[in-house]
């Protein structure tokens, strides 16, 4: 018994005609005729009654149908699940982010490729810029989602969203409403990230004071978003950071205030070591880009 035999009963058990059967079967309808005999001399039992005038399932028709349908069904499943091992759709796929960006992405991200590749096993790392480029170079991580700018020809990326920034503090300590309020706080304590973890974004900040006419007095530095979120929203400063993370710290405490008179941004690239396009490293590209489409039509 050959697998078309089974294929070509269940067309016929579809169609009750040996004719129409043929004709979705791209094949003649002798040929036809010959495998159903052939399976049913097999399986020792009579499968259709037929006549000129009409074909049906006998019982013993209607139980193999019912039986054969599921086993296909099974070996088409276990066909596709085999062509994605085959494909290197099992076994590891590594994910590094930044940690100024929106955490809530990142986790549909990986609940959503975990449903479309099974057998994948996804893991999630926290990394800054600079060392996921060397990742990225050296193999160790598979997709990374960094902060420009990228120097670097083993790497290819795609921008994902611009980020502006926004100025946040403790209402309750400092009342703050408009940006131009900005340039008196040339006395204050300020939070930033660490000159060494993040230096590109470290001079973006200065920058930003720059422009306003100050230069901040940095007491505190961290290496994670979310420590400076802490530290500001217990009251020990205020920070400058970019605008999307009000969507993952959107504390009582706490007021943003969004500076558009600098007109600078800060791109979020997608990265992935050159000619990697792996089905999985495209469609996480395809699901981020829909989120921030998405995003932005919320706004």
């Amino acid at each position: 018994m050959e697998l078309r035999h089974l294929k070509y009963f269940l067309k016929l058990a579809e169609e009750l005609s040996f004719v129409r059967a043929a004709d979705k079967l791209f094949i003649s309808q002798p040929p036809l005729s010959r495998q159903i005999k052939e399976l049913e001399t097999e399986v020792g039992a009579t499968l259709f009654e037929r006549n000129n005038k009409r074909v049906v399932l006998t019982d013993a028709g209607k139980y193999y149908q019912k039986e054969i349908q599921e086993l296909v069904q099974n070996l088409d499943r276990i066909n596709a699940n085999t062509k994605k091992i085959s494909e290197n759709q099992s076994g590891e796929f590594r994910i590094a982010y930044v940690s100024s960006t929106f955490s809530g992405d990142i986790s549909a991200l990986i609940q959503y490729l975990s449903k479309q590749y099974p057998y994948v096993n996804f893991r999630l790392y926290e990394v800054p810029t600079v060392k996921q480029i060397a990742a990225l170079e050296e193999g160790k991580i598979d997709f990374g989602i960094i902060r420009a700018p990228l120097h670097s020809y083993k790497i290819e990326s795609q921008l994902w969203f611009k980020d502006s920034f926004s100025l946040v503090f403790n209402r309750n300590k400092y009342n703050i409403t408009l940006e131009e309020e900005l340039e008196y706080l040339k006395d204050e304590t300020f939070v930033f990230f660490n000159r060494e973890y993040a230096p590109n974004f470290h001079g973006i900040l200065l920058e930003i004071c720059a422009k306003y006419g100050f230069e901040p007095k940095v007491v505190h530095e961290s290496n994670n978003i979310s420590s400076i979120i802490q530290l500001v929203k217990n009251g020990l400063g205020i920070s400058i950071v970019p605008t999307s993370i009000l969507k993952s710290y959107d504390y009582p405490e706490l007021r943003y205030v969004e500076l558009n008179k600098v007109k600078l941004y800060t791109d979020i690239l997608l990265a992935t070591a050159k000619g990697n396009q792996s089905e999985i490293v495209q469609s996480a590209k395809g699901f981020l880009m829909q989120k921030c489409m998405k995003n932005q039509d919320n706004v």
